[in-house]
C-alpha cells in the first residue's frame, strides 16, 4: 500500500480558443504557489511552440510530471471543441518519468473522450488505491511494471562522455564530492536537458539518489531559494545568464558549447591529480568508483560503530600528491568515513 501513496495530487490546465489559459480542475487541492509553478512549467501561456510534450521537474521535495497535448490538431475533438491545448500534471514523491508519462497518456485519452475531469479522477483513484488503471481502449497501467532502478538506469552517460571527453572527470568529481552542478541547454533543446540532468547521478550509482536532481529550473526567487536549500544537486536551466550565477553552482556545464566551467570558489576541490587523469582516460566509471571506494575502505580502520573510519593523518602517511590526498579525504567525508 505504501507504494501506492507516492501520488500527491493531479491537476488540469487548458488553453481555449480565445487564448485564455485556465486551471480547470485539481485533486485533492493545489496551492496558489503550486498553480503558478505548474503554469510556468507547462508553457501554455507562451507564444512560442513548446519543445517537449512531456516534462518532469522537482520543487519543494515534490516531483511534477506534466504532459501537454494539442487538442486542436487531433481532428475530431469531441467534447473539447473549445479547447486548443491541455496540460495534465501528476504530483508525486518518487522519481520515475516513464511511469508517470504512461499514466498521463492514459488519463488524457480518457479525458479527451469524455470531456469530464471525473474520468481522470477515476483513473487516479484506481492507481492510488489498487495500483492499477485498466481500460482496454485507452491502455493499461500497473505500478508493478515500473521499478525505480529501471528509471535510474535510463541514462545517456555515453553521450555525455562523447560531448565533454576527458573533461567529464569534472562532472564525476563533482558528483563524488557532493558538489552543486548546474547544466545549461537552450529552451528548444529541453528534452536533451532533462535527459542529461537525470543521467548525471548515475556517475555515483552506489548512492542511488535521484532526489538531488532538479531537471528544469527557472531563475526566479521561489525556485532558486528551493535550490539553495539543498547542500548539493544537479540542476538544469534554459537561461544562458545562469552562468553568471556562481552562487548557484560549483561547476557549470554548457551542453551546446561542450564546455565545463569551475566557479572561482571551487577551484581547489577540482585540482586534478594522476588519479583523476587515470579515471578520465578510462572513464569506466562504475568499475573505477567501486575500486576507489574499496581502496578507501582498505585504508580506513573500523570505528566504534562498526563503520569505516579514516583520518587525514592516515592519508598523509601514504605521501600522496596534494590533489589526490585532498580528493580522497573529501570523498571519504562524503561517504561517511570521516568522523566529524
Amino acid at each position: 500500500m505504501a507504494a501506492f501513496m507516492e501520488l500527491r495530487g493531479a491537476g488540469l490546465i487548458e488553453k481555449d480558443t480565445n487564448g485564455d489559459v485556465l486551471w480547470t480542475w485539481s485533486y485533492p487541492s493545489v496551492s496558489a504557489q503550486q498553480r503558478d509553478y505548474v503554469q510556468l512549467k507547462c508553457g501554455l501561456s507562451g507564444e512560442q511552440p513548446y519543445p517537449a510534450g512531456f516534462i518532469f521537474c522537482q520543487w519543494r521535495q515534490v516531483w511534477y510530471y506534466i504532459f501537454r497535448a494539442d487538442i486542436s490538431s487531433a481532428g475530431d475533438v469531441g467534447p473539447l471543441s473549445k479547447v486548443t491545448e491541455v496540460a495534465l500534471v501528476l504530483m508525486s514523491r518518487d522519481f520515475n518519468p516513464e511511469k508517470y508519462e504512461t499514466l498521463c497518456q492514459i488519463l488524457l485519452r480518457q479525458y479527451r473522450q469524455t470531456g469530464s475531469p471525473t474520468s481522470i479522477l477515476e483513473g487516479y483513484l484506481s492507481v492510488a488505491t489498487r495500483g492499477t488503471c485498466a481500460n482496454d481502449e485507452n491502455g493499461k497501467f500497473s505500478l508493478g511494471d515500473y521499478d525505480r532502478r529501471q528509471a535510474y538506469a535510463k541514462v545517456c552517460l555515453k553521450e555525455i562522455i562523447q560531448t565533454f571527453g576527458v573533461e567529464t572527470i569534472l562532472i564525476y568529481t563533482a558528483m563524488m564530492l557532493k558538489k552543486r552542478i548546474l547544466i545549461y541547454c537552450p529552451h528548444h533543446s529541453l528534452s536533451q536537458l532533462l535527459q542529461y540532468t537525470r543521467s548525471v547521478p548515475a556517475l555515483a550509482w552506489h548512492r542511488q539518489n535521484w532526489n538531488i536532481v532538479y531537471p528544469y529550473v527557472h531563475l526566479d526567487e521561489s525556485e532558486t531559494e528551493d535550490l539553495t536549500s539543498a547542500s548539493h544537486y544537479v540542476a538544469g536551466v534554459t537561461e544562458a545568464s545562469a552562468e553568471g550565477r556562481t552562487d548557484l553552482y560549483d561547476i557549470f556545464v554548457n551542453i551546446p558549447n561542450s564546455q565545463i566551467s569551475i566557479a572561482p570558489h571551487a577551484k581547489e576541490s577540482f585540482a586534478m591529480g594522476k588519479l583523476h587523469k587515470d579515471i578520465a582516460m578510462a572513464m569506466e566509471v562504475a568499475g573505477k568508483t567501486k575500486e576507489l571506494l574499496n581502496n578507501l575502505k582498505s585504508l580506513a580502520s573500523t570505528g566504534d560503530d562498526g563503520k569505516p573510519s579514516l583520518t587525514l593523518e592516515t592519508l598523509k602517511a601514504r605521501k600522496m600528491p596534494p590533489a589526490t590526498e585532498n580528493f580522497l579525504f573529501s570523498l571519504a567525508a562524503c561517504e561517511g568515513f570521516v568522523q566529524l
